[in-house]
């Protein structure tokens, strides 16, 4: 059974250092990630995310949302798909 994955934006954001909770290189990183943008980037990969409106708890002002995904493997190998996606639209 597959287990889901939680992404926030934050994870893609540009702007964001590391510390502050970038999770990809500055490289993959876009200027301004948003479920949206998550959601047809997983959709690409052949998945099938879900959304729902909670927050990052360091950003739970913002309501930016997040996206779940069924995924099997590691968390980072989901996210570099995704990023390079996401930098593929923009």
């Amino acid at each position: 059974m597959d287990k889901e994955k939680v992404l926030y934006p934050c994870y893609f954001n540009e702007s964001l250092t590391r510390a502050e909770g970038r999770r990809v290189k500055k490289t993959d990183a876009v200027k301004s990630p948003s479920v949206k943008s998550m959601v047809l980037a997983a959709k690409k990969l052949g998945l099938s995310p879900t959304t729902d409106g909670k927050s990052h708890p360091a950003f739970w002002l913002e309501k930016e949302g997040r996206v779940l995904v069924a995924w099997d493997g590691p968390k980072e190998v989901l996210i570099q798909k995704i990023a390079q996606k996401m930098k593929a639209e923009k």
